[in-house]
Formats: C-alpha cells, sequence, structure tokens
C-alpha cells in the first residue's frame, strides 16, 4: 500500500509539470504554429475603422468678429476710423480703407461712420449721443451743428440757417486741420460731459467695415 501510494506521488510530481508543458507546447504551435513571433499565426483579418476626414475649422482673423448670419466685421478705434474717412475725402456710399487694431486691411463706407455720432454710452458710459446737442433742430441744436446726417455734416458749423453752409469741420479733408480732430482728440473737450480718464485717447473701439480678401 506504501509502495503504491508513494508511486502515485511520484507520478504527480513528474508527471504534472511534463503534461503542462506538453499543453502549453501544443497551443502555442497551434496558435502560433513554428515561428518564435506569432508571425505564422493564423488569426482573422483585423478590419480597421475608416477615420472620416474632418474638415477644418475655419475662425475669423484675429481683430475681427461675426455674428450670426452678418458679415464679418473689422475692429478699429474711432480716431482710425475718421481719420481714415476724413482723409479719404469723406465719401458718403464709396468705400474707404483702414487698417483695423491687428493691421488686417479693411474697408468702410460712412453708414460704418455713422454710430459714432447717433449712439448713446459709445464714448464712455452714460454718455449722449452727439445728436442729442448736434442736429436738425437749428433751434436748438449746439454750435448750430447737424450730425444727425451726411448733408448735415458737411455743412459744418455756426450755420445762420438749415439752407446755408457754415464753417467746415473736416478741415478740407486734411485730418490734422479738421474740428472733428480737435475738439475729440487734441484738445478732448468732446462727446459733452467726459469725466477725465473716462475716454481712451483713441477714442472707443468698434465693430466696422469689413475686410478685403485677399486675391
Amino acid at each position: 500500500m506504501k509502495r503504491d501510494f508513494k508511486a502515485i506521488m511520484l507520478y504527480l510530481i513528474f508527471g504534472l509539470p511534463i503534461f503542462l508543458l506538453l499543453f502549453i507546447i501544443t497551443l502555442y504551435i497551434g496558435f502560433c504554429g513554428f515561428s518564435t513571433d506569432c508571425s505564422q499565426a493564423s488569426l482573422p483579418d483585423i478590419i480597421h475603422t475608416p477615420i472620416p476626414t474632418l474638415i477644418p475649422a475655419t475662425l475669423p482673423a484675429a481683430g475681427m468678429v461675426q455674428s450670426e448670419g452678418e458679415q464679418v466685421k473689422c475692429t478699429v478705434t474711432a480716431h482710425t476710423l475718421l481719420l481714415s474717412w476724413v482723409s479719404s475725402g469723406y465719401p458718403e456710399t464709396d468705400t474707404f480703407q483702414f487698417q483695423d487694431t491687428k493691421g488686417n486691411t479693411c474697408q468702410a463706407t460712412y453708414i460704418d461712420v455713422a454710430p459714432l455720432f447717433s449712439e448713446a454710452n459709445l464714448w464712455y458710459r452714460g454718455s449722449l449721443a452727439c445728436i442729442s446737442c448736434h442736429n436738425s433742430d437749428f433751434s436748438k441744436a449746439s454750435a448750430n451743428m447737424d450730425l444727425s446726417s451726411y448733408a448735415g455734416i458737411l455743412a459744418g458749423s455756426k450755420r445762420s440757417s438749415p439752407d446755408v453752409k457754415g464753417n467746415d469741420i473736416l478741415g478740407g479733408g486734411v485730418w490734422d486741420q479738421s474740428k472733428l480732430n480737435d475738439m475729440l482728440f487734441v484738445k478732448q473737450e468732446m462727446p459733452f460731459g467726459r469725466p477725465d480718464g473716462a475716454v481712451a485717447p483713441d477714442g472707443p473701439t468698434i465693430q466696422a467695415g469689413i475686410p478685403i480678401q485677399n486675391p
């Protein structure tokens, strides 16, 4: 009985490792063949999922903004916009060019300039619109000047009646000689009631005009 038990233990001690080794070798040969790197393995073909082509995102150039459904607009200071408009002969419907705050070349018309005179809270917080004091009501208009229309701006200041031209405020197209430049940026007396330091040296920065597309 002792001999049988001893024989069984010897079979287990020496036979089990051999059995496990043969089992592992059988599995390896079955899946990898006789190569050492499994290059001969009969594995199913790998199906690669194609990566979809991504459409490159397009963003407005620096210094430009775009609202949904609107054209890209340029970012520009009041000083640059007015200087460019006056120096270009202050056109009404024709375009004039300017450089925005990021150096992009843009174009605009008088429509882009008009908000500088017609919008309140633009030059500083709480500011009146320029046309609150300078409008077509000559009985009340300050300096007898109308900034509410293109024709009124060209007619100038100190007008004796609506059908008479007054003093040129655009300097004949020479910005440094214009009354606009003198009152807004040199003497900084306008807009009316401006607190000290409330208006940047070049006036408010606004969105105006559109970029000129390079060919």
